[in-house]
């Protein structure tokens, strides 16, 4: 008789008062202590239901497989492939289990997700409601004309300084605006039609001579940096935004320096001139705007202090009609302003409840669009007349840190962590990618010249390629090493007709590349 159990002869037989079945003592009593029941039947059993079986010393017969040494090697091989398929199933079993948690830990994370929109979603809500209850607000961004200001752009503007309680209300860009939106854009792109290539513009084997021709250190030593550059060509002026808080504006052909402007807390993030330079925008890490108004002894001071947004403030970009300007910040808006009072019209967030901050804006040549960078690596289009989003471009590694479309009307350049990529408005995809630095070395600039026929591109050095059509191949013709020993170019830009080129780097400097001449200054 065997063990019911082991299906070996037991040595200590017992068996069950209720099935007849015969069990080995130790086995059967250790089931019972740890299930309470027959292991073969599977009714309830205890011990007072075993009965031993008195019997003499069994001696076991031996297998006839362990008779031999082939036989036992053959038991051996029964064994191993016996364990083998044992853990080849407690494999596919754990393999299974871990799928399945990896799935319940999607779901998980999705529902999260989800949940942290929805709280978002309805706290905007909460938001909107309270502001609707509210009173209308007074706005106060202008500040008047006629208040008196320092030289060097310091100013008495206490009034303006004051904080305003409640969210800001804006009028929103009236349809006589629109109309003269409409009215530039449809005159520029006949002209573009028509458009030229000056006979001036500097030709290729110019730009392939070009070396550093001066070098101005305009910006202090203790904060160096030069975070943005802006010229203009009618003058032939520079203006430099440094990490100092200071703007510098730049005579260059005199090489005198014609205004400090000071008013900024942080570093100064953008610079543009607006006209024929009769004033100049700033914006700031401080989350302000600030207008500067030219007077007939060169100075600048400041005519409006804008505070419609709440982080940083990183572009600013002016319209073809020099009559309005737009704002991009990382609190995620835009802000279109009018340009004579400072009051902002619109504040545009991105309504499909993306949170990036913006990180670069540029007004298209023609005025009725706008492009912006994000810090979530994309590139969004936005229409001006009803500001929605008609466009966005993905592909990028990193925030956008530059933005720059091309006078012909087609071309947009975008530069972030991973290079520089070119995209085709028309079919608005994307034709050509250029990675001129390592991993670790990100594009901070790009900049096409006035004309639209080079492209300039900063990071660890300055690219100057030559632009060509969708298919055919843009050359680099000009690499010049950046000579601030800092590894980082942060701004360029070409001169009038690209007889130069300007360049900011994080040392103190402003840098000038051309072809040297007799009355070029090389310091100041």
């Amino acid at each position: 008789m065997n063990c019911s159990i082991s299906g070996e002869v037991p040595e200590d037989p017992v068996v069950s008062k209720k099935s007849g079945l015969l069990f080995e003592k130790r086995l059967i009593e250790t089931h019972i202590a740890d299930y309470g029941k027959c292991p073969i039947t599977g009714e309830p059993l205890t011990l007072d239901d075993l009965v031993p079986i008195k019997t003499g010393k069994i001696v076991k017969p031996r297998p006839v497989q362990a008779a031999s040494i082939p036989g036992m090697l053959g038991m051996f091989q029964n064994e191993w492939d016996g364990l083998m398929l044992s853990n080849f199933a407690l494999e596919q079993q754990l393999h299974t289990a871990r799928q399945e948690l990896s799935h319940a830990l999607y779901q998980h994370d999705a529902a999260c997700r989800v949940i942290a929109r929805l709280k978002k979603e309805r706290d905007e809500a909460r938001s909107l409601l309270a502001t609707a209850e509210r009173p209308f607000p007074v706005s106060a961004n202008a500040i008047p004309a006629n208040v008196s200001g320092l030289s060097n752009g310091k100013r008495a503007a206490e009034d303006d300084e004051m904080a305003h309680g409640g969210k800001k209300m804006h009028p929103g860009i009236t349809s006589a605006i629109i109309s003269e939106l409409t009215d530039c854009n449809a005159a520029l792109s006949q002209q573009r039609k028509k458009r030229q290539i000056s006979t001036t513009l500097a030709p290729v084997e110019s730009i392939e001579a070009y070396t550093q021709i001066s070098s101005h250190p305009f910006h202090k030593t203790n904060k160096p940096g030069i975070m943005s550059l802006d010229i203009l060509y009618s003058k032939d002026l520079i203006a430099t935004g440094g990490i100092d808080m200071n703007a510098v504006i730049f005579d260059r052909p005199s090489g005198q320096i014609l205004s400090t402007l000071s008013g900024h807390s942080k570093k100064v993030t953008s610079v543009k001139f607006v006209a024929q330079g009769e004033s100049l925008l700033t914006s700031s890490a401080d989350k302000t705007v600030r207008v500067w108004q030219g007077s007939e002894d060169g100075n600048y001071n400041c005519k409006h202090i804008l505070r419609d947004h709440t982080a940083e403030v990183q572009a600013v970009t002016v319209h073809a009609t020099n009559n309005y300007f737009v704002t991009a910040s990382l609190d995620g808006t835009w802000c279109f302003y009018d340009l004579s009072s400072g009051t902002c019209l619109t504040q545009v967030a991105d309504t499909s409840g993306s949170s990036e901050g913006y990180t670069s804006a540029a007004f298209h040549p023609d005025g009725l669009i706008i492009g912006t960078g994000t810090t979530d690596a994309l590139v969004k289009i936005w229409d001006v007349k009803n500001q929605s989003n008609v466009a966005k471009f993905d592909g990028h590694t990193g925030s956008v840190t530059a933005i720059s479309f091309s006078e012909n009307g087609y071309f947009l350049a975008t530069a972030a962590h991973d290079g520089v990529k070119l995209w085709d408005l028309r079919k608005l995809k994307n034709f050509r990618n250029f990675a001129p630095y390592d991993s670790e070395t990100p594009t901070n600039s790009v900049e096409f010249d006035h004309s639209g026929s080079y492209l300039a591109v900063a990071g660890s050095d300055i690219r100057i390629y030559q632009v060509a059509n969708v298919k055919s191949e843009w050359n680099c013709i000009k690499t010049f090493p950046d000579l601030s020993g800092t590894g980082k170019v942060t701004c360029v830009k070409f001169g009038p007709d690209s007889k130069y080129i300007a360049v900011g780097s994080m040392d103190r400097n402003l840098r000038i590349f051309g072809q040297p001449s007799e009355d070029t200054p090389t310091e100041s």
